[in-house]
Formats: C-alpha cells, structure tokens, sequence
C-alpha cells in the first residue's frame, strides 16, 4: 500500500501515468522543447493545488514579462485571475539571477516560500540558472539549498527547462524525477508524447504516453495496455444468448451470440458490415442499452441508414435504448478515443456495442505496432464489463467471382486480430449466373455449435435476411463442411 502523501495534479491520465501522482514535498524536473507544454502543464497543476487549498510560488529566471504569460493562460479553461496575487504568487528572479548570481536567487526564494507559505514552487528557468553556475557543482548546490528549504517547509519542487538535459546531468542526479515532454514528427502528423525517466522512491507506468493540448489545458492518456491488467479475470456470468438482430442468421450460430461475447464481421466496402451492426443494435432496450460507436457514419447518417432498413435508431435513442457516438479517425490519439468508448460504457451501463469500423480506430495509433495490444485489451475490458461487442472490419481482395467450396482463399485471412475475438463472419460478394450477391460465411464461433453453410444476404427497406445460399446447395452438396482452415 502507497503510504507516501501526494499531489493531486487535476491533470487528466497524469496522477495514473504517477501512480498517484508527485510525492508531496518532493522536487521534479520538467523538461521538454519550446513548445512542448512545460508552462501549461506546471500552471494547470499549480491553479488546480490552489483551488484544493494550497498555496503556490511561481517563479521565473526567464525575461519574458508575466503579463504576456497571463495573456496565453487567459485562453484555457483552467486559468482564474481571482487567486492571482492571493493562493498563487508570480514573481521575477530574472533580474536577481543576472545582477546578484545564484546564491542571492536561492536567498530570494528561499523569503518567498516562508512569506507566502507555499505548498508548491514553480520554477521556470531552469536552463539560464544552469548557464549563471561556474561549474557542475554549482548547479547541484543551487538545486540542493532551494530543494532541502522547500522539503523542510512542506513545499514540492517543480523546475522546469527547455534543455534536454541527459540521465547523468548534475540536475537529474539531484531531483526526485524528471518528466520529459515533447513531440515527434510522424509523416505530417506531430504526436505529443509524455514520458517518466526518473520517479525516486514511487513507481510510474514507463514508456511513452501521448497528450494533447486544447482549451482545458494538457490531457494525458496512459497507454491503455498498461493501464488495464491483460487476461484479467472475467466474471463467471451464467451461460446466455442474445439475438444478432438478424433473422435467419441466429439459428446458425447455436440460438444467439453468447453474452460477452466479440463478433468480428470481416468484408469489403459495401457488403453491409454496417447494416449488420444496426440490426444488431436494433435489439436494445432501455434496460439493456446500446452503444453505435462510429467514424464513418455521422449520428444523422446511421439514423437515415437504420431507417432505410426499417430500424427507428430515434425513437431507440429517445427512451434511452440506445446512444450513437461519432468521432474523426484522422484527429483522433487511439488511447484517448479507447478511454472515451470505456467511460460511455460505464456512465451509460451500456451491454451492446457496434464498432465500425476496427480499421478506424486502429489507423488512429501513432504506432501500429501497439494496435493489436490495444485492440485486445479494449476488447478484453469490454467482456470483463459484461458488453457484446460486434465490430466491423473492412477488408479488400474479397470479390470473388468464381466461387469454389471454399468460400474464401487462404491468402484472404483474417487479420491477427481475428485471434482475439470469439465470433469471425466473413461478408463478401459472390457471382451467382448473372447477378452477385452478398454471402455470410461463418468462420468462427466460440462457445457454440454452429452451421457453416454459407448464407445468402437479402437486404430490403424491411431489413436484413439470411437463407441458405443456392451456391452453397449446388457446389458444396448437403452435409459438407466449408470452414476455413
């Protein structure tokens, strides 16, 4: 158990990224480029330990004036002028640090802390006091007196610099941890990353974790694979089927789709991935509701569409049944889209959800190489919550015009996230004499017997059917199997 008192930050994922956020009396270090959101993360932190009672200390080594700092925190959310010159001090050490050196800095912080009787030091600068210091040395005395006087009053330490000082820095050595923020470059996409490179004495989550800046000021999304215990234990729920919403589908599968469990639909464009969601969601109700989670569909487009499939999405959404939410695939950071689908869940005690499309919210990772981390504990977390899940992903190379007993080639597999979920059904367009249709080839379902005979999809404005498919009656022959393998 965590004994050690802390500091609520009031910085969205930050206090997790911690572990419960900075020791209480401890000192940090922040470093990061111009830019990166040194200044916003330290003030948003030090107007948040205002409002929960503390007093904070905001010095700067820096020329700039903090009027022209004042006029760029005025435009986020968190910035209050109130307790300005009251709960929180600003103050220059510039000139002190230019005419006087170090020693007259520490002398001048050290009356300011005991005056106004801070909780927190800011300190913005740290760079120009490293550039007025003789030698390494000097730079760890000045650390060491102002640290050792803020400990012995109570007040934890935050310097922060733009020098991207190394793990062996006089600096590093003497600070209880450093953070380091800053961005990188990917194509013409800048992805902010925050990272722990030294928390003495309390744990963090290593690695990087990206944040983004807006009005409300800096939030930080821990990766969610490190957040949420992989293969945690799923409650033992008793054995139960729901309806896919899909007339002549169900009786295929063994009655229903098990109850917590994740059905994948694989196809290309337009073979109705979509669709078979909205009738799977057209099963809501007000105690059991569900959740439409799209990036292609807006709400007013999955409406019209549910419509013309004879399925009213509005009147499931004006008894509370069912909640549509719509987010951009190519502004959006994976964890934080990921967290925000979770939380919808828990506010809304949601127990169905549609994903459209996988694909989506996969090309939202700053790294594909965690996306099937990501996508396995997100779905993992949903069944730990009891929620049925289907999700679309879209697949191309699957139009198939000259059918064979088998219904799809071994070189169209499923993605390796087909590994991870319980339920695999193929979509595809299949040539039959002079028309095509759409055929489900059911692939995988745990848990349950199942039917593999390919079905036939009849798509009306009275919604979705499925019948055994002449093809499969001519090519395949009774009683055989066409299950990939």
């Amino acid at each position: 158990m965590d004994q050690l008192k802390r500091l609520e930050s009031g910085i969205g994922g930050f206090d997790d990224v911690l572990k419960g956020g900075l020791v209480s009396g401890a000192s940090y270090i922040i470093q990061g480029r111009p830019g990166s959101g040194k200044t916003i993360l330290a003030s948003q932190l030090g107007f948040h330990h205002v409002q929960q009672g503390g007093r904070v200390l905001f010095a700067t080594l820096l020329a700039e004036p903090h009027d022209r700092l004042f006029h760029f925190l005025s435009t986020l959310s968190f910035f209050d002028r109130g307790p300005v010159g009251q709960s929180i001090q600003f103050i220059s050490a510039f000139d002190t640090l230019e005419n006087d050196g170090l020693d007259e800095v520490v002398k001048l912080l050290r009356r300011e802390i005991s005056r106004q009787k801070s909780s927190l030091l800011i300190l913005d600068g740290l760079l120009n006091a490293r550039s007025r210091a003789d030698s390494p040395l000097d730079t760890k005395q000045f650390i060491s007196e102002l640290q050792g006087h803020a400990a012995f009053a109570g007040c934890t330490v935050l310097f922060l610099t733009s020098s991207q000082l190394e793990d062996g820095s006089p600096e590093h050595t003497m600070v209880d941890g450093v953070i380091e923020m800053g961005e990188d470059m990917l194509g013409s996409r800048t992805v902010r990353r925050i990272r722990m490179r030294k928390t003495r004495g309390s744990g963090a989550i290593p690695g990087a974790h990206e944040y983004e800046i807006d009005e409300r000021g800096i939030s930080i999304y821990p990766r969610l694979e490190s957040t949420i215990p992989r293969n945690s234990a799923i409650p033992e729920l008793p054995y139960a089927t729901l309806s896919s919403g899909i007339h002549g589908l169900d009786g295929h599968i063994g009655g229903g789709l098990v109850v917590s469990s994740v059905t994948l639909i694989m196809g290309p464009s337009g073979a109705g991935k979509t669709s078979l969601g909205i009738h799977f969601l057209s099963g809501c109700s007000a105690q059991e509701p569900g959740l439409y989670f799209g990036f292609h569909e807006s709400p007013q487009r999955a409406r019209t569409k549910a419509r013309s499939l004879g399925k009213d999405f509005a009147a499931l959404e004006a008894v509370g049944a069912l909640s549509i939410a719509w987010t951009s695939a190519s502004a959006g950071l994976i964890d934080r889209i990921c967290y925000d689908l979770l939380e919808r869940v828990e506010q809304q005690r949601i127990k169905r959800v549609f994903i459209d499309s996988l694909n989506a919210l996969s090309r939202t990772s700053a790294d594909q190489r965690r996306v099937l981390d990501v996508l396995e504990t997100l779905l993992g977390e949903l069944r730990a919550r009891g929620v049925t899940v289907m999700a679309a992903w879209e697949a191309q190379r699957l139009f198939d015009v000259h059918v064979s007993a088998r219904v799809a080639a071994p070189e169209v597999a499923a993605p390796e996230v087909a590994a991870v979920v319980d339920n695999l059904l193929l979509v595809q367009f299949v040539q039959h004499r002079t028309e095509l249709q759409r055929q489900v080839s059911i692939l995988k379902i745990r848990d349950n017997a199942y039917d593999p005979s390919p079905l036939e999809v009849v798509m009306s404005n009275a919604g979705i059917t499925m019948k055994r498919s002449e093809i499969c009656d001519v090519q395949c022959g009774d009683g055989q199997d066409t299950r990939l393998t």
